[in-house]
């Protein structure tokens, strides 16, 4: 008996599983298609969430868990109890695997080390006192941004993610209207958007095919929930998305679905004005804080150091090309995390694999390419132009026994002359400009001590130095450039095709709703738009249809030949997708999805361009800033500070010829004592340096600001906007600097000309 029993279990059993095959089969054929086919269902099925993390997740975010864990071992540090359901919500958004402790345990331990190592490190280089001050400030600075990073983290998180919300609720409602099955659209809207929200609706997805929530209405909720304080409109949106679904009526169902986006599009109007018009007060804040105030400071800093001759270039150094450039991005990256929902764009090289191979410069060479990384490029022009800028210090290191110079006379029929002394009384411009130092004033630390060797103050290695300023602004400019130029040009491309899509979509459906099949739609819209980047995207697909003999979904989608190719969007690629599955129920069906895309297309564009609008003003003045203003200023402020310098090197020179001659008593009083008054100061060579470097740090930062405040999360926006601001303000502010310190050394030179105390 029991023989046959286990006989009759295993009989049932595989007929239970012919029967479940059977049934799979029929519904595979009503769908017309594997339900399991929806492409992405691979990526949100991963066996691991790790190895699910590992394919999305940023690798600064990666670096940054790993370093909160090993702190965590090293010394646990417990949170405050009210903050620690703060620091869990944060590290939830951002996916990150770590814990509170961890994040509090390296708040403290990189500050500890960043104060040891710095001080002790920068005391044995420069044996100055001012540097173990400097990293003692800057330890105790980053202690709180440390603690308050997952937040700040989070806070970047949502703003990416809600720059993606009006695609999303689009993406769904498009793909609902026609299929009411919650979770297909919500696979749909991530298998079409980037990262990072893409990620959160891939993690909705996963708990649900892990079995962490029942349905997919429980997990979506449960993510909303995260949304409460932030977007409340993007969670009412959804909500109306999911009342659809216990709708009865069909042309109710739709209006809720209409309403959804109708919600989302104007709350995000609303919250952009309202961010518009507090944005004025803390755009000027950064102004003045980060450019004019710095830059402005300069003016004062060479009498500063000529009387304070402790203060030596590295000081400068670390205070505006460390200290201050970390405030103004600090600055700016407050002003972009209250930054609400947006319209953004995607890069679309990191969509579609096939353009990856136009982030490189692309020369044909007949049937084949050639390919060149913009790094090497890059490369190459700032180790030539770095190396020219510091020809001054090589050519010292080479010719410091002979004392050799080229120097402009101030009498002689040469224009040229080389001399082989430190201190020529005829000089009036020269290439090295190195002298003998004149020490520091009494009771102060001499240093440099008196007699030493310093510079270089001449005319020409200022001028040399613009060199290696140019090297590295417009290196890195040629880098993102050439990164982004062939790939921003195909992007515009389909953003055009976007902008005339929607008429061109409410031909086809016009053309479908009339009974004509999708095949010979397309042929007829194509004639209708003519020349058009829209006619020639629907001629694309007639073309594939007619001459290759595909059908429509293979004419647009097929990865060599389809028209997307050519037309690389994912408003685009969605929106045939919405045809190819409607057009399966009917010509009707698909006429009704089509008109309605084209609507809601049009919708998205009204609001994107009232986006634009609000921030016109905002936008046009930092754009100025960056474009003129900060060049203009910093190169003015380079000219006079190269004419102070002059004026006052040159009068310690004559100052010392004209008591050369004295006793030492004599040397104490009088022309000695104004000698002993003050120091050297900062050689223009390394002023220009420290400032020409501080201006591209600007301009990085304020071009990664200006971006963020007009576009939201824009990667590829942002680099084709830094390799043109990089290059062309650097080569302004070059420009600028190099006439202004020619004019004002003119007038130093003649002014020193007329009181020339060594021959008196």
């Amino acid at each position: 008996m029991p023989k046959d029993s286990d006989t009759k279990d295993r009989i049932s059993s595989k007929e239970i599983e012919d029967m479940m095959q059977r049934y799979k089969e029929k519904l595979n054929k009503e769908f017309r298609g594997p339900l399991t086919a929806e492409r992405g269902e691979a990526s949100v099925r991963s066996l691991d969430y790790q190895e699910f993390r590992q394919e999305f997740m940023p690798k600064r975010l990666s670096i940054y868990e790993k370093l909160c864990n090993m702190s965590e071992k090293l010394l646990k540090i417990a949170p405050d109890k009210k903050k620690t359901e703060d620091y869990e919500e944060a590290i939830r958004i951002c996916h990150l695997s770590t814990t509170p402790t961890g994040v509090v345990s390296f708040a403290v331990i990189a500050p500890l080390l960043l104060i040891v190592m710095g001080s002790v490190i920068s005391y044995l280089l420069f044996q100055s006192m001012f540097f173990i001050m400097f990293f003692l400030i800057a330890g105790a600075a980053i202690y709180a941004p440390l603690n308050k990073l997952p937040m700040f983290l989070a806070n970047s998180w949502r703003m990416k993610a809600s720059n993606q919300m009006v695609l999303c609720i689009f993406y769904v409602v498009t793909y609902m209207r026609h299929t009411s099955n919650l979770e297909l659209g919500m696979r749909f809207a991530s298998d079409h958007l980037a990262p990072p929200l893409s990620i959160d609706l891939k993690k909705i997805l996963w708990d649900v095919e892990t079995e962490k929530y029942e349905s997919i209405k429980e997990s979506l909720d449960s993510y909303l929930d995260t949304w409460k304080k932030y977007n409340m409109e993007f969670i009412e949106a959804f909500h109306l998305v999911e009342s659809s679904l216990y709708e009865g009526d069909e042309d109710r169902r739709i209006s809720l679905l209409d309403k959804s986006l109708s919600v989302i599009l104007d709350e995000t109007y609303e919250k952009m004005l309202h961010y518009a018009q507090n944005l004025k007060s803390p755009i000027t804040m950064l102004h003045m804080l980060g450019i004019i105030l710095p830059i402005l400071g300069l003016v004062i800093l060479p009498l500063v150091v000529s009387f304070m001759c402790q203060v030596e270039w590295y000081h400068l150094a670390a205070l505006y090309n460390v200290a201050l450039p970390i405030i103004v991005y600090y600055l700016g990256k407050n002003i972009l995390s209250t930054r609400p929902t947006g319209y953004g764009d995607t890069d679309v090289s990191e969509e579609n694999p096939e353009l990856k191979k136009y982030r490189n410069i692309i020369i044909p060479l007949g049937p084949f390419e050639l390919k060149i990384r913009p790094m090497i490029i890059s490369i190459i022009f700032i180790i030539l132009f770095v190396g020219l800028g510091i020809s001054p210090l090589v050519l010292h290191m080479f010719t410091a026994d002979s004392n050799w110079d080229l120097i402009v006379p101030k009498k002689g029929d040469n224009l040229l002359q080389t001399t082989y002394q430190l201190e020529d009384p005829d000089e009036k411009f020269a290439l090295l400009g190195y002298r003998k130092s004149l020490g520091c004033p009494p009771g102060e630390t001499n240093s440099p001590g008196f007699g030493e060797v310093v510079g270089p103050f001449g005319l020409g290695a200022a001028i040399f130095s613009l060199l290696l300023i140019i090297g590295l602004g417009v290196g890195i400019g040629l880098y993102f450039r050439f990164k982004a130029s062939n790939v921003i040009k195909i992007r515009d491309k389909a953003k055009q095709l976007e902008k005339e899509f929607a008429s061109a979509l409410f031909q086809l459906g016009n053309r479908l709703g009339d009974g004509l099949p999708a095949e010979i739609a397309f042929s007829k819209v194509a004639a209708v738009m003519g020349d058009s980047v829209s006619g020639s995207f629907f001629t694309h697909v007639s073309m594939n249809i007619t001459r290759m003999g595909m059908g429509v979904e293979a004419a647009i989608f097929d990865p060599k030949h389809g028209a997307l190719v050519y037309y690389p969007s994912s408003l685009i690629e969605s929106s045939m997708k919405v045809l190819t599955e409607s057009a399966k129920k009917g010509p009707a069906i698909a006429a009704r999805a089509v008109i309605s895309v084209s609507r809601y297309i049009k919708e998205i564009h009204r609001v994107d361009e009232r986006l634009k609008d609000l921030m016109a003003d905002t936008i046009s003045s930092m754009k100025s800033q960056i474009k003129f203003l900060t060049p203009a200023i910093a190169g003015i402020v380079i000219g006079i500070t190269s004419m102070i310098t002059t004026i006052l090197g040159q009068l310690g020179v004559q100052l010392r010829t004209l008591t050369s001659g004295q006793d030492d008593a004599a040397q104490m009083g009088g022309a000695g004592g104004m000698i002993n008054m003050f120091g050297e100061g900062v050689p223009t060579f390394y002023f220009q340096i420290i400032v020409g470097f501080y201006v591209v740090q600007l301009i990085y930062i304020l071009t990664i600001i200006t971006n963020g405040i007009e576009n939201g999360s824009d990667s590829l926006g942002e680099r084709f906007a830094l390799g043109k601001n990089l290059i062309t303000s650097t080569l302004s502010y070059a420009v600028i600097a190099l006439i202004i310190m020619l004019v004002f050394n003119l007038i130093a030179g003649t002014i020193m000309g007329k009181l020339n105390l060594g021959g008196a």
